[in-house]
């Protein structure tokens, strides 16, 4: 699935919505360039979860653990962008959190896979030109957890953004 996402809002109203669908236990895997809106998503997701403390990015301390308000799952909040390989991010001990919390990954592309077979992919884009804040933002389901949800996640987007996802995912193809 892909969507177009037009300003840092929207990227942000984008976590949001993913986060009435996460539980814990689950996996999402961040990638995009520098500035693409990662941390703008894990913001949104946080915030939707109803979780404590400022969600910035963890670059220089790796991750953070944001305990949530009430009954849901903590966040644990991973920035994976000066670590090298699967085994440094094994170091950081996330199987141990894993089950009682929702794992977002920034920069986790081949290096947190290993961690679920159930996990969402969202791959962040940029516009070329720079003037331009829409963001191509694609979805990606591994698993049969994630498999029935985007469906729900997909149905979440269009009541807020007011458009229909399918039909920019149809006119998306080429991104």
């Amino acid at each position: 699935m892909w969507l177009s996402v037009p300003t840092p809002e929207d990227m942000h109203s984008l976590g949001h919505d993913l986060a009435r669908l996460v539980r814990a236990g689950d996996l999402v895997i961040l990638t995009g360039d520098l500035g693409a809106g990662k941390t703008q998503l894990a913001q949104g997701i946080g915030e939707g979860m109803d979780v404590l403390g400022a969600i910035i990015s963890p670059t220089f301390v790796l991750s953070r653990v944001h305990p949530p308000r009430g009954d849901g799952p903590a966040l644990v909040h991973v920035d994976a962008y000066r670590l090298s390989s699967a085994a440094e991010i094994d170091d950081l001990d996330l199987e141990a959190s894993m089950p009682t919390s929702v794992t977002v990954v920034e920069w986790g592309l081949g290096i947190a896979d290993h961690l679920s077979p159930n996990r969402l992919m969202v791959e962040i884009r940029r516009s070329a030109d720079i003037e331009d804040d829409t963001r191509e933002v694609q979805v990606a389901p591994i698993g049969d957890r994630w498999d029935s949800l985007i469906q729900d996640w997909e149905r979440l987007v269009n009541e807020d953004m007011g458009r229909d996802a399918r039909a920019d995912a149809e006119g998306n193809d080429d991104v």
